[in-house]
Parts: structure tokens; C-alpha cells; sequence
């Protein structure tokens, strides 16, 4: 295990935020996309916050977690895509988990009441250390896109498409009134 800091990611922390991404491509098993944009693209497609990295005790990027809005739409607000990349070096260390808490911390801080991701289903450890922090799945996504890049260049993917709802966010009102009538308070 090592020991690291989650900290708010900085723009001076792009060029080891892209490695890391990179690193995740390489894997043909992290994302769809064939490179990391570059800084200014990153920026505007993902929001100001939660926006983190996790640092080893040297201060070295070791990973980052970043959110999209799933839709211009107001009635969605509080609905993110995420993503989160550990580097080939700290992978199965305990960076994830802390790095995946404080995201989770952050996201229910700001309001944010679902996360949501699209992971290969190929991506076990993935799948695992988010359904240790409480996401389901909600579904496999069948032929969702074809890979352009890598060994599985051509080939119609899967995806899992999992979910972390803010605690008593998904209750509707009866179910809180009702939560209520039996003494148990949501």
C-alpha cells in the first residue's frame, strides 16, 4: 500500500495527468478514445469540480478523478459522468479507493447526487473498487461503439454502465414520508 494525498487537480498538473491517461489508453481496455486531449479540451469537457489527483508522499501524480456533466439540461444537474486513472506504478496500491472516496466525498459535498461510468467489462479491478464503494450496475450497454485504435481496432465493445446514488437521494417523497410514519429517519 502506499500513502498518498488527494488533493484539487491544477493545470499544472496536466502533463502527469495525461501520462497517467495515456497509460490507461494503452491498456485498450480504459476508454474509447485513441489519445488524451490536450489540456484545453480536457478542461472544457469536464467540470470545475470534483476535479482531483492523488499524490504519493513525493508529490508525484499517481492518479486523478474527473466528472462530466451527463446533460445541458437543468432537470440533470446533479448527475455526473466520472473517470478515474491510476498510473501503471501505483495500480492495486490503495490509490483508487482513497482517490475514489474523496471523489465520492467531494461529488456529495457539491450537490451531485448520481455518478455515473461506462467501463469495459474487460476492466475487472475497475468494476470491483467501485462496487466496493457502493455502485451498482445498472446495465450492460451491448455494441455501444466501435474501437478505433489498439488490437481490438474494428471490434463492437461492451460497456457497464454503473451508478452511485447520493444516499436518500433516490427516495421519492412517499418513501420518505413513509420512512418517517415508521420512525426511521432518512
Amino acid at each position: 500500500m502506499i500513502r498518498v494525498v488527494i488533493r484539487p487537480m491544477t493545470p499544472a498538473d496536466w502533463p502527469a495527468v495525461e501520462h497517467i491517461y495515456r497509460e490507461g489508453i494503452t491498456t485498450g481496455h480504459a476508454t474509447f478514445e485513441a489519445e488524451p486531449p490536450a489540456w484545453d479540451g480536457f478542461d472544457k469537457s469536464k467540470l470545475p469540480g470534483p476535479r482531483l489527483v492523488a499524490t504519493d508522499t513525493d508529490g508525484v501524480v499517481v492518479g486523478w478523478a474527473a466528472a462530466s456533466a451527463v446533460s445541458s439540461r437543468p432537470v440533470y444537474r446533479g448527475m455526473v459522468e466520472h473517470s478515474i486513472y491510476i498510473a501503471d506504478a501505483a495500480r492495486g496500491q490503495g490509490a483508487g479507493g482513497a482517490l475514489l472516496e474523496a471523489f465520492i466525498a467531494a461529488a456529495d459535498t457539491a450537490g451531485i447526487w448520481t455518478i455515473q461510468s461506462s467501463i469495459f467489462p474487460e476492466n475487472t479491478a475497475s468494476l470491483r473498487l467501485h462496487e466496493r464503494y457502493g455502485f451498482r450496475t445498472v446495465g450492460i450497454r451491448e455494441r455501444i461503439a466501435l474501437m478505433g485504435y489498439g488490437p481490438l481496432a474494428g471490434a463492437w465493445r461492451d460497456t457497464v454502465l454503473i451508478e452511485r446514488r447520493r444516499p436518500h437521494q433516490h427516495m421519492t417523497p412517499y418513501m420518505r414520508a413513509r420512512l418517517s410514519q415508521l420512525d426511521m429517519n432518512p
